[in-house]
């Protein structure tokens, strides 16, 4: 039997349809329509109004910041001469990832520079997947030039503008001014110290890269310029650091010491006028310095005082009210039991006067004085003083010296610490409490820096002891010691000085006793008497000729040069006739 036909099935198919009734199918056209609708206006959205936000993002991608360094500002003496300074060099980079299939361009390269190829190639090879090495800095022009000879390909190479930090005295005060590293970060004196104000701030730009990284354009409209550092201005003096410097160098070849250094002083103002320290280096050619040349000796170098101690200890006693200039001590004929010891002097003394302690350098009587204090009076005047803490000085690397807690402080500490024992300081602590004594009283910071950025630096001030008696210290006193006691090499023809010596038996480490072969040896001075206005002092640690290493031998005729050239220098006029006795000749 015979089925239905195809068109019968059609007809059959139609009548079967559902029929959807009119307010639905209403509603579902109407979601579609919302739909449609939402595509739409979502299509329109990330075409326009999203359209800055991926570009933005775009751009992100094909960025790049480059920084553009700030030229470090110049460190200057109090006259205007540059001590360092900053130039714009040339740095030469590679783009490894177009070179690292080049060997022979590398070769090229290699061989202009003077490289050795094979670690040329290495160094590429390690980075082969970046875009940025680089491959010499600060050169010349003529090494810039040499390379731009070559035609290498645009993107396989480049040029940066860099800073290049130049020290036009070579050496001279090199402690003092420190250097900056190839990265611009200070590395040791002012140069570390006051980094921050002389780096400046860096500026920027953007760039646009292409796929390979190539610059194709800037697209930072705005301007971010780098701002220059703050030029600073020290309290030396170049011309006079120069022939401390000198003179140094003659002191380190005549007596071969393990080092020696100076300090020069305004005791009115308490600006240093030069500092200088051997071993020394050159921060052209840091690579060419020894371990012991870094170090800044007159804020570093930590010794037992000796001898140059005793006037602070009489000046506090004074102040005190518990000595008085014109009495007498007995110093004992020499040996004085003091506890379970017996102190000794050089020389036998019997009554000396408070001038005559000091410019014979009776230990006895500074044990005495000690005694009068007792341990708390002499704690409150050493640190009256300044010492046992860090001056304050604008250097990195500066020592606070040796000053034991008082609680520790023994019978034996009475005696020893006003004779310049049982505790150390630094040459600066020392130069900086003589200020005190030569300026009436009053304890100044010691100023390295006049002013940063044009701004005057303000010095820190405080009186420790009476004018009068800081007067007495250095007319009646400390004069006699270069007059008629252990400092006759210090005079000065027109001048009073006033000055005294220091030597200091070193710890021997084996023993745990003084060493009778290692010593420090060290004079202060200063004139003129009536008005001080220059302080000198030189240190010499371990000077190794056989039988001299006495302050007055060792240390005092460097000194009194320096002393005598900073006179003439500052012009200051002498305040007596000649009239002393011809000065033995050596």
């Amino acid at each position: 039997m015979n089925g239905p036909s195809d068109s019968e099935n059609s007809s059959l198919l139609r009548n079967h349809r559902v029929s959807l009734p009119r307010g639905r199918q209403k509603f579902v056209a109407g979601v579609i329509g919302c739909l449609a609708v939402a595509i739409v206006l979502r299509l329109c959205q990330l075409q326009g109004y999203q359209q800055q936000e991926f570009t933005a993002r775009v751009l992100r991608q094909k960025t790049m910041r480059e920084m553009i360094p700030a030229r470090a500002g110049d460190i200057l003496d109090r006259e205007g001469r540059i001590l360092a300074t900053t130039i714009r060099c040339s740095s030469l980079f590679v783009n490894p990832e177009e070179l690292a299939e080049h060997p022979a361009e590398i070769d090229r390269i290699a061989d202009a520079l003077h490289f050795d190829r094979e670690k040329l190639k290495s160094r590429i090879a390690d980075r082969r997947t970046q875009q940025f090495l680089w491959l010499k800095r600060r050169v010349s022009p003529e090494e810039e030039k040499i390379v731009r000879a070559l035609n290498l390909p645009k993107n396989a190479w480049g040029v940066r503008e860099e800073y290049l930090r130049r020290y036009p005295q070579n050496e001279i005060a090199a402690h003092v001014v420190g250097l900056r590293d190839i990265d611009g970060r200070g590395r040791g004196g002012i140069e570390e110290a006051l980094d921050v104000q002389l780096r400046g701030t860096e500026g920027h730009q953007e760039m646009l890269r292409d796929a390979r990284g190539r610059v194709i354009e800037i697209v930072d409209t705005e301007s971010h310029p780098p701002v220059p550092g703050d030029h600073v201005v020290l309290t030396i003096d170049a011309a006079l650091q120069v022939f401390v410097e000198r003179t140094l160098n003659e002191l380190f070849q005549q007596w071969q010491p393990l080092s020696c250094c100076a300090v020069v002083t305004s005791p009115q103002t308490g600006e240093i006028l030069a500092m200088g320290s051997r071993p020394g280096f050159n921060p052209a050619h840091p690579e060419l310095a020894q371990d012991t040349d870094w170090k800044n000796r007159p804020i570093a170098d930590v010794y037992e005082p000796g001898s140059t101690f005793k006037p602070c200890v009489i000046a506090w006693a004074m102040q005190q009210g518990i000595l008085h200039p014109d009495e007498l001590i007995d110093c004992e004929n020499g040996a004085y039991r003091m506890g379970s010891r017996t102190l000794h002097d050089h020389h036998p003394y019997g009554s000396l006067s408070i001038v005559e302690i000091l410019s014979k350098s009776s230990n006895i009587g500074m044990a005495k004085i000690g005694e009068r204090l007792g341990n708390e009076g002499l704690f409150e005047g050493i640190t009256a003083f300044g010492f046992g803490r860090p001056t304050g000085i604008l250097l990195p690397g500066e020592l606070g010296g040796i000053l034991h807690p008082l609680e520790k402080w023994t019978s034996y500490s009475t005696g020893s610490i006003p004779m310049g024992q049982e505790i150390s300081t630094t040459p600066l602590q020392i130069i900086t409490a003589y200020g005190a004594l030569a300026n009436g009283g009053r304890l100044i910071a010691p100023r390295l820096v006049k002013s940063i950025g044009g701004k005057e630096l303000a010095p820190v001030v405080s009186q420790i002891i009476r004018p009068e008696i800081s007067r007495w210290i250095v007319r009646e006193a400390l004069t006699q010691v270069v007059e008629a006691g252990t400092g006759k090499k210090a005079r000065l023809e027109g001048y009073r000085v006033f000055g005294k010596t220091g030597t200091a038996q070193k710890l021997d480490p084996e023993t745990g006793g003084y060493s009778h072969r290692k010593h420090v040896a060290s004079f202060i001075c200063g004139a003129p008497a009536e008005n001080p206005q220059v302080l000198v002092i030189v240190s010499v640690d371990e000077p190794s000729t056989a039988g001299e290493h006495y302050g007055g031998t060792v240390a005092a005729p460097p000194a009194t040069q320096i002393l005598e050239r900073a006179l003439r220098h500052l012009k200051i006029p002498p305040t007596m006739e000649a009239k002393h006795e011809p000065l033995p000749r050596e």
